[in-house]
């Protein structure tokens, strides 16, 4: 649990765990999305550059996306810091002192990065395929930079349970290190480990993701499969998160994620079903 990694002598400029792994992963992603082009793009030859130009704005949809959901639900729960958002809007535009939302993420990314797959004159749903294997190998090193800065962590362990190893739970130290974002509440105290969780999640939505696009029977159907399966094992793991930051809706029976979960995997599902008579040809 590293929140500052290294901070540049002179400068006092500190290199925070969380970017560096979102740079990371998004990194690693950009790669595996210009391999699975050479492999499965229409021309092997022009769409891994035509895809990377693509990268582009789907870091930016990332960014602005999970912002934007965060600000949303901060300012609806009427939060402190919603509170501060509505009183001093340049507090929005701060990232860097924390609050994103994955899912809004996720969808912005979608969104940009449709966008700009048109504009390059790519098949779209095809290359939405591929974006999303590539892109949830990338949120799987993301996601350590969550563990590292102690965001979207768990509840408290049962006293029964506490004995189970790391990456099931984890023990939080007894002094936080500068930048912890854990709380006090937690010092000294065994947590789930959900940040591990997410990023073992997303490696098997990648996997299930990759499996489907050796199989796929139409563009688009890796996609809705990913969505679905994401869907699924967010919905599981925020079962065991112990932050309120990420929004609890209806006196606190479900967060934030699960309600999107219901929805976006309600539809997945639902459009899987409707298509799974459909073929490549058909599109």
């Amino acid at each position: 649990m590293h929140p500052i990694l290294y901070t540049i002598p002179g400068l006092d400029f500190p290199l925070r765990s969380f970017g560096i792994m979102l740079a990371a992963g998004f990194l690693l992603g950009s790669w595996i999305l210009g391999k699975l082009a050479e492999r499965y793009g229409d021309d092997p030859k022009e769409d891994p550059e035509r895809l990377a130009r693509v990268t582009v704005w789907i870091l930016f949809g990332v960014v602005l996306g999970a912002r934007l959901l965060y600000i949303i639900v901060e300012v609806g729960q009427q939060s402190p810091v919603g509170k501060d958002f509505v009183a001093h809007p340049i507090e929005m535009l701060k990232v860097w002192n924390g609050g994103l939302v994955m899912y809004g993420g996720l969808f912005g990314a979608i969104a940009l990065g449709m966008w700009k797959a048109r504009m390059e004159k790519l098949r779209v749903l095809h290359a939405l395929d591929l974006g999303l294997i590539a892109g949830f190998i990338g949120l799987a090193v993301g996601r350590i930079g969550c563990y590292l800065v102690g965001d979207d962590y768990g509840s408290i362990v049962p006293p029964q349970y506490a004995h189970l190893p790391w990456p099931i739970t984890l023990h939080v130290p007894e002094v936080l290190p500068e930048g912890s974002l854990f709380g006090e509440e937690n010092a000294g105290q065994v947590l789930w480990a959900t940040q591990n969780w997410m990023s073992i999640k997303a490696l098997i939505v990648a996997a299930i993701g990759y499996w489907t696009l050796r199989h796929r029977r139409y563009a688009g159907q890796v996609a809705l499969t990913c969505l679905f399966s994401y869907a699924i094992l967010r919905g599981g793991i925020e079962f065991f998160r112990g932050d309120s930051v990420r929004g609890l809706w209806f006196g606190g029976a479900i967060s934030t994620s699960q309600l999107i979960s219901l929805v976006s995997g309600g539809i997945a599902l639902t459009l899987l079903i409707l298509m799974r008579q459909r073929r490549e040809g058909a599109a």
